[in-house]
């Protein structure tokens, strides 16, 4: 990986409209920019086309072949010479069948004008012929066929050679994030391996005293980390290398180790806790020792406290992120700041969040000034409209509501209060692909 810039080089070339409530999208500009030379020095390996689902395209895939190889037919019928159409001023045409082209077995005689040749889908086009007419539009009567002169065109129900994909052009460009599609895509070419950029490696935490893994004691006041499992689970959906170092105590040497490791071993680290103003423990005090890092107060709700920067160790340097300690406010951080940063990090070429609209069902309160976050459960209207319904829970530290909903309800920076019926930007929890 290639050094990082100074962390306050690039906020100065990045001015925020507010130095003590970074906009979400200001911090966002930031970090992309700041994690940016990661991507130039990625490095790439050659893997079989079945283990590339979720993995992003080193280079551009150029094809080998034509797709589809030659012209062939979009569907079952008949395929003939389109002067056959222009032969006869009836206003039906009837051609006489001379055989059949079925899919890997084509008709390899010329067909000449006023006849034809039966033809299923997918079956290459016979010399001579240009135009299929579809199956269920003609008459047969022994080996001759018959159809009206204008129920099809020149040309129409031919798939042309290359039409799809032509020899020698990019097939899919560098950056892609292998999907089912392109799987297939890719198989179609013929080509079984890939080179895809190497795996991000994340580190991930959480720090408390006061925190416990599943299966250890509860004591008096403690509680079970429950972030540190929903960072794992938001990271794997990513297709990364992850290292989980559990929960570190709020102990300078049990902290300067686990940073010293995950600094020496990975690529980014991820911590959730330590990061408000005016917590009682060391980690942001660590941090700033062995690291180049801000904190930050965000424009956003939930979510508001946070760290960002790198961290050395080892001649090494790791990206950072110190998450908020509050269970929503860490994945709400996670999908607007950090999930884009590492798509970019790892060479992906888009890594914007998708953005739907919804009608809302209730009245929300907003004050402009701040990015809003909204759990929402989605629903279809009677006619057809996509609708969304706030929970009634929006807590920072109700984990269950997230559990519960399906969509976060995007309220903009400059929005006021939403009354019901109007549309909402939403942003879905799950998605096809």
């Amino acid at each position: 990986m290639s050094t990082l810039p100074k962390l306050s080089a690039t906020m100065n070339h990045i001015p925020a409209s507010n130095p003590d409530a970074l906009r979400v999208d200001e911090a966002l500009q930031l970090i992309k920019t700041f994690v940016q030379p990661h991507t130039q020095s990625l490095t790439t390996e050659l893997i079989p086309l079945q283990q590339s689902l979720g993995r992003v395209l080193a280079k551009d895939l150029i094809s080998p072949i034509n797709v589809p190889a030659a012209d062939n037919s979009a569907m079952d019928g008949y395929a003939f010479n389109s002067a056959s159409l222009f032969s006869t001023s009836s206003q039906f045409i009837a051609l006489k069948n001379m055989g059949a082209a079925l899919a890997g077995k084509p008709f390899l005689t010329e067909v000449e004008v006023g006849a034809c040749i039966r033809i299923m889908t997918g079956a290459s086009m016979p010399l001579g012929c240009d135009t299929v007419i579809p199956q269920e539009l003609v008459q047969i009567d022994g080996d001759l066929i018959s159809f009206a002169t204008n129920a099809v065109k020149a040309g129409d129900n031919r798939r042309l050679k290359g039409e799809d994909l032509k020899e020698g052009k990019p097939a899919l460009l560098a950056g892609k994030i292998i999907r089912p599609a392109d799987l297939g895509l890719i198989a179609s070419l013929g080509i079984s391996q890939v080179t895809v950029n190497k795996k991000l490696r994340v580190g991930f935490f959480s720090t408390g005293t006061e925190l416990r893994s599943i299966g250890e004691k509860l004591d008096p006041g403690c509680v079970y980390d429950s972030n540190r499992y929903t960072i794992f689970g938001m990271l794997s959906r990513l297709n990364l290398d992850l290292i989980d170092f559990g929960v570190v105590p709020d102990q300078p040497e049990d902290l300067r180790l686990t940073f010293a490791t995950a600094a020496a071993e990975c690529d980014v680290i991820i911590t959730s806790g330590g990061v408000s103003v005016g917590v009682a423990d060391y980690t942001k005090q660590i941090m700033q020792e062995m690291g180049d890092i801000g904190f930050w107060k965000l424009a956003i709700r939930p979510g508001r406290p946070m760290a960002f920067g790198s961290i050395s160790s080892e001649n090494h340097q790791a990206v950072l992120f110190g998450l908020p300690g509050n269970p929503v406010a860490t994945m709400v951080t996670f999908y607007q700041l950090v999930k884009p940063a590492l798509l970019t990090m790892a060479g992906a070429s888009h890594t914007d969040t998708p953005i739907s609209k919804a009608r809302s069902l209730t009245a929300i309160r907003k004050l402009p000034g701040r990015t809003e976050f909204q759990r929402g459960q989605l629903s279809i209207s009677s006619d057809g409209m996509p609708t969304v319904l706030a929970m009634p829970s929006q807590g920072s530290g109700v984990l269950r509501s997230m559990s519960e909903a399906d969509c976060l309800i995007v309220l903009g920076h400059n929005q006021e209060s939403i009354e019901p019926g109007e549309l909402v930007d939403i942003v879905l929890f799950e998605g096809l692909i």
